[in-house]
């Protein structure tokens, strides 16, 4: 009984039937999830939201009477607290929109596959569960206490550079951290985020939108400035040659390496050795482990590294990682992991 009274509750908002159905039997496949409602366009979505309590909304993008970007605004007003999950297309209009959805309020996006025939354990699927049941999780502020870890003393070389990585709930999370981090910092920032081609340009683009640090996707070869964001492209890794003060990126398609790529692991890896261990980590929500081996080497080399807490990850499987190996200096609230990232590198030159 308490597992049903704990499920989540989801409404599914899309103007195909069997779409609806098709994200309907994937969510219900797991008893954690219980599809409360089903909506054909924004404006049923908001009468379904009026009427009862709802975690979380899939809502897709592009529907009649009223599209999902028409419905988010109301949806928020209606219940602030309600996390919404943009379905969008894999274009690069479905990827401009969904970035702009998330500067607007919404909690995350998802990639909708270009087939309905999907398999039980299709990665659409593992996906959309583990967002859903983290945005609820969240939303309800069911939060679990973040455990107690050895943490490192300050690291004693000053940082050559700043990595972040980050995955499910991701964008939203690079959107706080680099509006905290500021116009300028005395490093290069490396950043490998797990997303599909299409959609990295798109993110870039609305990273340095926040005003803050200008970003953009790597080129191969291109020297690394200090002050400037540089994502790794998807299908790509990134990857850092040369020595501190003059360092290089590099774009590789080697094997996917945690089942991704671009993966943080061979990101760190290669900057490791091309800054002699003085890099500071931050790793941000996400699932899986990506970055768990790259941050040993950091660490093992004399460099820094910081994550996200359990309580503000949407999934806290890359940095609660690093963060149960022993291998942080800091664990954190999202919002305090910009000033914390600051303070090292000041406090590392001081």
């Amino acid at each position: 009984m308490s597992a049903v009274i704990d499920a989540a509750r989801v409404m599914v908002c899309d103007d195909s039937s069997v779409i609806r159905g098709a994200i309907t039997r994937m969510l219900e496949a797991d008893p954690g999830i219980r599809v409360v409602a089903k909506a054909a366009n924004g404006q049923q979505a908001i009468e379904a939201l009026q009427r009862m309590a709802i975690d979380v909304v899939v809502l897709d993008i592009e529907m009649p009477v009223m599209d999902g970007m028409q419905a988010l605004p109301l949806l928020l007003r209606i219940d602030p607290g309600v996390r919404v999950v943009m379905a969008s297309t894999l274009t690069t209009r479905g990827a401009d929109i969904a970035m702009r959805a998330l500067r607007l309020g919404a909690a995350d996006y998802l990639p909708k596959p270009s087939s309905t025939g999907l398999t039980p354990d299709d990665r659409f699927q593992r996906e959309l569960l583990e967002k859903v049941k983290g945005l609820s999780r969240l939303r309800r502020r069911g939060r679990p206490a973040t455990g107690a870890f050895p943490l490192r003393p300050p690291p004693l070389l000053p940082a050559r550079l700043l990595a972040i990585g980050s995955s499910t709930g991701g964008p939203q999370a690079l959107f706080t951290l680099v509006q905290g981090l500021g116009r300028q910092i005395e490093v290069p920032v490396i950043l490998t985020q797990h997303m599909p081609p299409t959609f990295t340009p798109i993110l870039a683009d609305h990273i340095t939108r926040l005003e803050g640090m200008p970003c953009a996707e790597a080129r191969d070869g291109e020297a690394l400035e200090k002050g400037r964001i540089y994502l790794a492209p998807g299908d790509r890794h990134l990857v850092i040659e040369g020595r501190p003060g003059s360092l290089r990126a590099r774009l590789t398609t080697d094997p996917p390496e945690n089942f991704c790529r671009p993966s943080v692991d061979p990101m760190l890896r290669s900057a490791t050795l091309a800054c002699d261990g003085r890099v500071l980590v931050a790793m941000l929500t996400g699932m899986g482990q990506d970055g768990l081996i790259g941050t040993r080497h950091v660490i093992d080399a004399g460099g820094g590294a910081v994550a996200q807490d359990e309580a503000s990850s949407v999934v806290w499987g890359m940095p609660g990682a690093i963060a149960q190996a022993g291998l942080c200096h800091a664990v954190l609230p999202l919002p305090a992991i910009a000033g914390k990232l600051r303070e090292m590198l000041r406090g590392a030159r001081a």
